[in-house]
């Protein structure tokens, strides 16, 4: 019995760790980034796709929520954080959308399977990417009005910077997977 409590408790340790670890590769990820107006382009969705694939959906997940936990709090971990604000204030301004699509999209990447072919895999994470981009658009129009072109502003200056960090996810999606296995 002290052998499975042990066990478990190192277990749970193990898993914080990667969590603490995962919401660290996040910021700095958030911090590489070609600034636009109003939302900057980041390497965070191509972090948040792969901590979805290699951690699954428990501690992917936690990963995101402890991320957007910490943003909210007024660590400077989002994009343009702090030279834009930190915190709640920043939180919900017209990135929030983006940053809840983290959590669905991580969601979703954790469906790949070894035994999906690059076809599968990749029509997966483009799903999984598109979640990001609804929502993301969705609160962009509510915060800066549905009259103005919001695909040309949230979407489409993004779109060849995803379609190829899906591509290469895609490639890589496999060796990601092999990663739960040390979870």
């Amino acid at each position: 019995m002290q052998l499975i409590k042990q066990n478990s408790q190192i277990g749970i340790i193990k898993s914080l760790f990667i969590i603490f670890i995962g919401t660290i590769i996040i910021a700095i990820s958030a911090k590489i980034k070609i600034p636009f107006y109003p939302v900057p382009m980041t390497m965070q969705t191509f972090v948040v796709l792969f901590l979805g694939i290699s951690l699954g959906y428990k501690i992917g997940l936690a990963t995101i929520c402890l991320y957007l936990i910490e943003g909210i709090a007024g660590l400077p971990v989002f994009s343009n954080s702090p030279e834009r604000g930190v915190g709640l204030v920043y939180f919900t301004g017209p990135t929030m959308g983006y940053l809840i699509g983290f959590v669905s999209a991580c969601f979703l990447a954790s469906f790949i399977k070894t035994e999906d072919n690059f076809f599968l895999i990749f029509l997966k994470l483009s799903l999984s990417v598109s979640t990001i981009y609804i929502l993301g658009i969705i609160w962009l129009a509510t915060i800066i009005g549905w009259d103005k072109p919001i695909f040309d502003v949230g979407v489409k200056p993004f779109l060849l910077a995803e379609l190829f960090k899906i591509s290469l996810l895609t490639v890589l999606a496999k060796k990601s997977l092999k990663l739960r296995k040390f979870i």
